[in-house]
């Protein structure tokens, strides 16, 4: 996609015969607002009504999810500070639920081994 919008744009500066400053522009504009741009593509994919911090937030917590390291996922997103990162990084009821999961199998294998004389430290 990027390709091609590169492609577009390098035809358009060679037909008006000046450079023009942005990949994405409206006929060598700059785009001021995209507004009615972004409800469309929302509506054509199926999630109307989202805005573009819940794709942040869906990264931040995919990142997560995946073990990407903090300083990372930071990066990728373009988040500057911890603070801005921790606010996307919002946890929901799964991840709350795969963590009580964890714990339990790690109480299971605690009472494992303290069952075969090799209990862990508490």
């Amino acid at each position: 996609m990027l390709e091609k919008q590169i492609a577009k744009t390098e035809a358009l500066q060679k037909e008006l015969g000046k450079i023009i400053s942005h990949l994405f522009h409206r006929n060598g504009a700059p785009i001021k607002t995209f507004r009615r741009s972004w409800l469309t593509a929302c509506k054509k994919a199926g999630v109307p009504g989202k805005i573009r911090h819940d794709f942040r937030r869906t990264a931040c917590r995919n990142l997560e999810r995946a073990a990407v390291p903090r300083s990372t996922a930071m990066k990728a997103i373009g988040h500057l500070t911890e603070s801005i990162y921790r606010r996307y990084s919002i946890v929901d009821e799964s991840m709350l639920k795969e963590a009580a999961g964890k714990l339990e199998q790690l109480h299971a294998l605690d009472e494992q081994n303290s069952g075969n004389g090799k209990a862990m430290a508490k």
